[in-house]
């Protein structure tokens, strides 16, 4: 009598495992060597699938990216919630905010490179998830201005975009040459003179003597700050 070999059953994974599968692979690739000099052929490889299945889930190599980014923001948006609920005080939380955004520029310069050289320079992306994530991550730090506000210790009449736009558009700046991988740079200590920058124009000032900093004065001196940190190699 013939003895029959029983098939071996086939493990199938699921369309979730799949795709966190690509994933990881993706954001490994992209680390490595960017997203024009990313195939797609590598992702495949290190997810262990064919290239054209890929395709089943993601459009494209560009929303593969995205989707990875938006990942990651979420890890990056949950975390900031959890550290800030035990976080007291404008300054300290101010401080944690802006310190948090230089040390994840500082880990992760590929894809801080990636979300600022090829999605935030897209047409689409407005109509990306990272677009809306990146918005209630900036709306964090705005919101502690204005709880700053509320509380009387920070002016109430500069514009929450102006400040906004300072406080980000400062560290780009300053990091800049670091992600071009040109210099490195002091993650405390940037966030110690980001957070002195910004609120030596926002902090309200009680001593009402006629020596005291007037507005043009402090902003001057905090001009002098920005200019003396965008000077360092």
């Amino acid at each position: 009598m013939t003895s029959v070999t029983p098939r071996r059953p086939v493990s199938r994974l699921s369309r979730e495992r799949r795709i966190a599968d690509i994933m990881a692979a993706g954001r490994e690739v992209f680390r490595e060597k960017g997203y024009e000099d990313a195939p797609l052929s590598d992702i495949a490889e290190k997810a262990n699938v064919v290239e054209g299945s890929i395709y089943r889930y993601f459009d494209n190599k560009r929303d593969l990216l995205v989707k990875v980014i938006e990942v990651w923001y979420e890890g990056m948006l949950a975390d900031y919630q959890e550290q800030l609920s035990g976080i007291r005080g404008t300054r300290n939380r101010l401080r944690y905010m802006i310190w948090r955004h230089l040390k994840t520029i500082h880990d992760e310069p590929a894809l801080c490179n990636l979300m600022f050289q090829f999605l935030r320079s897209g047409k689409d992306y407005s109509k990306t998830g990272v677009f809306n994530l990146n918005r209630n991550y900036t709306r964090q730090t705005l919101d502690i201005i204005s709880e700053g506000v509320r509380k009387g210790e920070l002016r109430g009449d500069v514009s929450l975009r102006l400040v906004r736009d300072m406080i980000y558009g400062c560290v780009e700046h300053t990091t800049w040459a670091y992600l071009r991988g040109e210099a490195d740079f002091d993650v405390e200590k940037t966030a110690d003179d980001v957070v002195e920058l910004v609120l030596s124009g926002l902090l309200v000032r009680y001593t009402g003597s006629p020596t005291g900093p007037d507005i043009a004065t402090r902003l001057e001196n905090a001009v002098e700050k920005l200019e003396a940190m965008t000077e360092k190699p």
